[in-house]
Formats: C-alpha cells, structure tokens, sequence
C-alpha cells in the first residue's frame, strides 16, 4: 500500500493533526506489474477468458497428439516456441489472436477448432455470449457471428480497428481465401505486395496464405465482416 506522510503543526496536537490514511483507488491495490499482465491480456474479453484459455488448451493438446505431433514438431510446424506451446497446452497463458492462427496453420485445422471443435446438429451465437479477440494493443479486435464448427470450412467474423492501426496476419493453410465486406469507415489491405484502399460497402477476395494486414487509415473506427474459406 502507499504510505501517507503525517503533517503536523507546531499549535495542534499529533492526534488532532493526524490525517486518516487514504483508501486507496481500485487500480493501486494491484500492483503495477499485474495492472500490466490485464491490460495486456492476448486473448478474450475479461469475462469468459479463463473458459476460453482451457478450450484452446484442450483442443491443441487433442489435436496435437491425434496428429502424432510432439511439442517439438508443432513448434516447427508452426512457428510457435515449446516453450509457448506448453504454457497456453497447460493455461499458464493465454495467446494472442496471432499466436493462435500460427498454431492453426501448423495443425492444418481451421481456426475455430481450436477455441470450440465440439459438433452439434444446430447451433444458436446469442451476441452477449460471442467472445471478442483482441490484439494485445486493443487496437484490433474480432467477434465471431457464427458458433465455433457451426460450418468447419468457413468462418465468418465481424473486425474492428481502431483510428490509424493496423494488425499484421501470417500466412493461413494453403489454399485459405478471404472475404473482406466493409461496413463501416475505410480498409485497407494489403495482401503480399498489394495494397487495396476499401470504402464502406466495398469487398475484396483474396488469397489468405500470404502475409497480409488489415489496417484502418482513418480517423474513426473501421468494421467489416471477414469470411473464411479453407481448402480441405
């Protein structure tokens, strides 16, 4: 906690003078360093994170050991350390957006499968109950708009990036394609070496497996809804 110093004058009494310590603020009870690790969580809303984090953790131990693949073998498949692999497989962290769609491409599953591969015969997405990815930075974030394995080829999300961000994707699967349908304030893409300016109710197809980045060059929010398809 924070000391407070005592002021006392020369004419009063020490416990007239006294002044009661200060209750501290909510974000002065946690010291700085862990106000640091929330604000910096890599996956999900605040809410529902930890349900999250165990999920991603029980499909990509599954999947790994379905596929014959060591920790060793998915870090070279896909660009993720061991180390970072054991953590997020044991919920002693929770990925970010990025780490996790090199963990998919590694494993050659979609990216759903990894936050929920549980098949149902139908399958309701209540808005208050879809969990929104975030960068680290906040500044970019992503709402699925259809429930996890709903339709295992194609995924279909809502983006918003914050005035002036950008978030950078590495490469999908091969053969993955998008769709980008802006719905509000101004995309711009660029897809390897290509760069595509969008206004809202513009669209753009596109090769996903490439490196490619979605930024916002204007001065207010940018949403669009992103389609994707895997080749399988």
């Amino acid at each position: 906690m924070l000391e407070i110093p005592v002021k006392r004058t020369a004419t009063r009494s020490a416990a007239a003078t006294e002044k009661p310590a200060r209750e501290p603020r909510a974000e002065e009870k946690t010291p700085k360093d862990a106000r640091s690790r929330v604000v910096e969580k890599g996956i999900g809303d605040e809410v529902g994170a930890a349900d999250l984090a165990r999920r991603v953790a029980d499909n990509l131990r599954s999947k790994r050991k379905a596929r014959g693949l060591s920790l060793d073998d998915l870090a070279r498949a896909s660009g993720v350390s061991r180390a970072a692999l054991s953590q997020i497989e044991t919920c002693k962290t929770n990925p970010t957006v990025g780490v996790l769609w090199k963990i998919a491409t590694g494993l050659a599953v979609p990216f759903a499968e990894l936050l929920d591969a549980t098949p149902q015969p139908f399958a309701v997405l209540r808005r208050h109950e879809s969990q929104v990815l975030r960068s680290p930075d906040g500044k970019f974030e992503s709402r699925p708009l259809v429930p996890a394995g709903a339709t295992p080829l194609v995924e279909l999300y809502e983006l918003k990036l914050a005035p002036r961000s950008v978030h950078g994707a590495e490469p999908h699967a091969p053969g993955t394609r998008e769709i980008v349908v802006v719905l509000t304030g101004q995309v711009r893409m660029r897809v390897g070496d290509d760069v595509v300016d969008l206004q809202a109710g513009d669209s753009m197809a596109f090769e996903a497996d490439k490196i490619h980045a979605y930024e916002n060059p204007g001065p207010t929010d940018a949403r669009c809804h992103n389609v994707i398809r895997y080749e399988r």
